[in-house]
């Protein structure tokens, strides 16, 4: 008996003290760029009604302005630049990593989920961007859409033209019918066909409904897109989801343990709100085709979360006084982050021709 009470408090011990060692990490503190003209700053304001977040990072104030809208909708990203320290934008950018209402820093346990559209997230965002033009005393600022945030960048800049000099869409989202998810059918079972994954391969014809002309309908996300990060095609290539997105975020230092659960708690909100159910029902190949600001699509080469081929052939439908499409090598669903080098020369590039 004795040994099993020994056994019982080593394990306690271990526990309490890999909670000390979490809460010592999970300091809340943004590491400060060196520099007598940088910024760094990380705080809430009330914007259009709403608590909103920002973490704000770029060695120049007087650089440029660029408002990252993050994924998900719901997932803030700043954690990956924390991550992967070789990312730096913020030597040409000045980078504002927005948290808009509801998300991390900015949760609120009395938000409806169903008070969460597209049109209230589109002015959210010209509302910061107005506030981000005072603030930094700017004319326009640039805008990237990350992902799950494309959409409502996207339909911003559709909107309010005249806040910015040029959109880029990063993992652009364009589709959720049967011609994306029938590339990511189609890419996936190339892959594990190729290694013999059978067992994921029936978990793959389990979650997706056989439509006419060989198209199919996901009819489980959660499941296929863990299959995405499986076949080293999701947010970081070749890595889990767990290990892409997890663990980076639970090691984190930029947010303290309670900004950690709210940050999952927001993303749960998003999942249930309007506007989620409005990006899942939208095709911008059919509604979004002609714009008035110079557009920029950044893929990953190996991303089939939103498919680089669907994004491409998106681009190429678009109208725009500029426009290009880019596909990043050695990358996935976050080429920012992933292939640092070749995707901030591109955004520097961008910025010097706008």
């Amino acid at each position: 008996m004795r040994i099993f009470i020994l056994i019982a408090l080593g394990i306690l011990i271990l526990l309490l003290l890999l909670l000390f060692i979490w809460i010592l990490i999970s300091s809340g503190k943004i590491k400060k760029l060196k520099g007598s003209n940088s910024i760094t700053e990380k705080y809430t304001y009330t914007i259009n009604g709403a608590k909103n977040g920002f973490i704000i990072r770029g060695y120049d104030k007087n650089n440029p302005v660029l408002l990252l809208v993050s994924s998900g909708p719901g997932s803030p990203d700043y954690f990956l630049t924390e991550k992967y320290k070789d990312m730096d934008l913020e030597k040409y950018y000045t980078i504002v990593y927005w948290e808009y209402r509801g998300c991390a820093i900015a949760y609120d346990k009395k938000i409806d989920p169903q008070t969460l559209t597209t049109d209230l997230l589109v002015e959210d965002t010209k509302e910061v961007t107005k506030y981000l033009i005072n603030k930094f005393n700017k004319d326009k600022i640039y805008i990237m859409g990350f992902s799950g945030g494309s959409y409502i960048a996207l339909n911003t800049i559709s909107k309010y033209p005249e806040l910015y000099h040029a959109y880029f869409g990063m993992a652009q989202v364009v589709s959720h019918d049967s011609d994306n998810d029938t590339l990511i059918y189609n890419k996936l079972k190339e892959v594990f066909e190729n290694k013999k994954q059978n067992s994921k391969l029936k978990s793959l014809e389990k979650n997706v409904e056989h439509l006419d002309n060989d198209k199919v309908k996901i009819t489980n996300w959660d499941v296929v897109i863990n299959l995405v990060h499986d076949a080293g095609l999701g947010t970081i290539k070749d890595k889990s989801e767990t290990k892409s997105i997890t663990i980076p975020l639970i090691l984190s230092s930029c947010y303290t343990i309670k900004e950690k659960i709210n940050y999952i708690k927001g993303l749960k909100l998003y999942k249930r709100s309007t506007l989620h159910k409005e990006n899942l029902n939208t095709d911008f190949r059919k509604s979004l085709t002609h714009f008035e600001v110079p557009i920029y699509f950044i893929s990953g080469e190996y991303d089939y979360n939103t498919p680089w081929p669907l994004v491409e052939e998106y681009y190429n439908l678009i109208d725009a006084p500029k426009k290009g499409f880019y596909l990043v090598k050695d990358s996935a669903h976050s080429p920012l982050w992933e292939n640092s080098k070749d995707t901030v020369s591109v955004l520097k590039d961008l910025m010097e021709d706008n």
